[in-house]
């Protein structure tokens, strides 16, 4: 886990069955997995070649509050002190800060519309540095469907320093706003109002979309939009994984 702080450093999938989604998402992106030695807890490392990406743990020994699901960790100087922020401002404690063993600290959060996304501060450790843009098996956008994105936008500023990039206007589903974490755009923000809650929702990089849809599928998956063609030529799809979880996957050519 990198430390850069106001930016996305990790990312985390609970899942029913962690076993059957590691086969998926290791036949889809084509990740390694790896025990991560946690004493006490099954978690396994998902890496794109050898540098990890995400974790990956089951719902027993969590939170009654836990669902299945990704989850995003941004980067802080002091977990403690950001999660006071957030509660402040009107967000939502779902794990309070806690120690993760010879690696740093955690908390689980909510921005004020509902929308979970976890903290991270590292051990002190130099964090490593992020791998180049596009590269397969990272996650290249992160994009908040929010009950109402201007508020979003504003309490994600306020909290980390995010700037706004270029905005779309998408007709009646309004403004996509497109921000930066302190440098080129990084994901995406819009007003959902027709989704049950807000979420985020991580695009992670592959080769060609057409193949990696392909795989999708013969892995008990499928897409639920897509394959599309957005603004600067790469192509996406959204996806719901064995389980039901959602992803997207984003590449430069189908």
């Amino acid at each position: 886990m990198s430390t850069h702080s106001g930016t996305f450093v990790w990312y985390e999938l609970i899942a029913g069955d962690p076993a059957a989604a590691e086969s998926f998402y290791c036949t889809v992106i084509g990740w390694h997995a790896r025990d991560a030695g946690v004493p006490g807890m099954a978690y396994r490392i998902l890496s794109a070649s050898e540098r990890p990406v995400a974790g990956l743990l089951g719902l027993p020994g969590l939170d009654a509050a836990a669902r299945p699901g990704w989850i995003g960790y941004i980067g802080v100087d002091n977990v403690d002190a950001a999660s006071a922020r957030i509660a402040t401002a009107s967000g939502a404690i779902l794990h309070a800060p806690d120690d993760i063993p010879g690696v740093g600290r955690f908390a689980v959060v909510t921005d004020p519309q509902g929308a979970p996304f976890a903290l991270f501060q590292g051990n002190g450790e130099a964090p490593m540095p992020p791998a180049p843009e596009g590269t397969p098996g990272h996650v290249a956008w992160h994009e908040l469907y929010a009950s109402e994105g201007e508020a979003a936008f504003a309490f994600y500023a306020d909290q980390f320093g995010w700037t706004k990039a270029d905005a779309l206007d998408m007709g009646p589903r309004g403004i996509y706003q497109m921000f930066a974490t302190g440098g080129p755009p990084v994901g995406g923000m819009m007003t959902e109002p027709d989704a049950a809650a807000p979420f985020w929702l991580f695009y992670i990089a592959v080769e060609a979309l057409d193949a990696a849809l392909e795989r999708v599928a013969q892995a008990g998956g499928h897409a639920i939009q897509g394959p599309m063609e957005v603004p600067g030529g790469q192509w996406i799809a959204q996806c719901r994984d064995p389980e039901g979880t959602l992803f997207a996957l984003v590449a430069p050519h189908r």
